[in-house]
């Protein structure tokens, strides 16, 4: 049986998710769907799902220029064989740090952090809360915690235990092919309100992308 994952995009170089310039993989579908999210694109269980291999064809063509890997979505533990997977030939083939946020808390998933540990440096975890405060670097709200798995990663990710100064108010801001533009990086409350408000102003069109029943 061919191992597959539903994939929403991925971006390199990302600036803002992690030191360096690292590769950015965003999953699509997450059951957590937590209120204020600002992906809610990658909400929907995505309508193609590629194969592993193929996937990690993809990837390996960025693998000697980057810094770093960041895994986000969607959400990647609701498809943990294919996190699983993707990890653990990511760390066959490179010695850069590998960071992976998730919604649930780690009491939540003991049984595949275990499994999944050996194979990255950094876990972000719990679900975005709206109505938290947002003061901490790599963090869209208090309540997240950034776990450090290995020495790599207490080195490198000592800076992001800090609070948030204006140098990390920044996004990575990327355009396809078809004019869709795409953020990456933590924004504050309500500065996708205040683009949109900008850019309106200024005589743009803008269709925002959301949740559907199919990607």
């Amino acid at each position: 049986m061919v191992l597959t994952v539903g994939i929403s995009r991925i971006h390199f170089p990302v600036t803002t998710l992690g030191p360096g310039r690292r590769l950015g993989i965003w999953f699509q579908g997450c059951s957590l769907r937590c209120e204020g999210c600002i992906s809610v694109d990658t909400w929907a269980t995505a309508k193609t799902l590629i194969p592993i291999e193929q996937l990690m064809m993809k990837l390996s063509s960025y693998l000697p220029l980057i810094d770093g890997i960041t895994i986000s979505g969607g959400e990647p533990f609701d498809q943990f064989e294919a996190l699983l997977a993707i990890v653990v030939q990511l760390r066959e083939r490179t010695k850069v740090d590998i960071l992976v946020y998730t919604g649930y808390g780690v009491e939540d998933i003991t049984d595949q952090l275990q499994q999944i540990k050996p194979y990255i440096d950094v876990l972000i975890s719990d679900p975005f809360q709206r109505q938290s405060s947002q003061t901490l670097r790599l963090r869209g709200s208090d309540n997240q915690r950034l776990h450090c798995f290995t020495s790599q990663a207490v080195e490198k990710f000592a800076y992001y235990q800090q609070a948030v100064t204006t140098e990390d108010k920044v996004l990575d801001v990327m355009f396809d092919a078809e004019g869709v533009v795409w953020f990456a990086g933590i924004p504050r409350r309500d500065d996708f309100v205040k683009l949109q408000t900008l850019l309106k102003q200024q005589g743009h069109q803008i269709k925002v992308t959301a949740d559907k029943t199919k990607y």
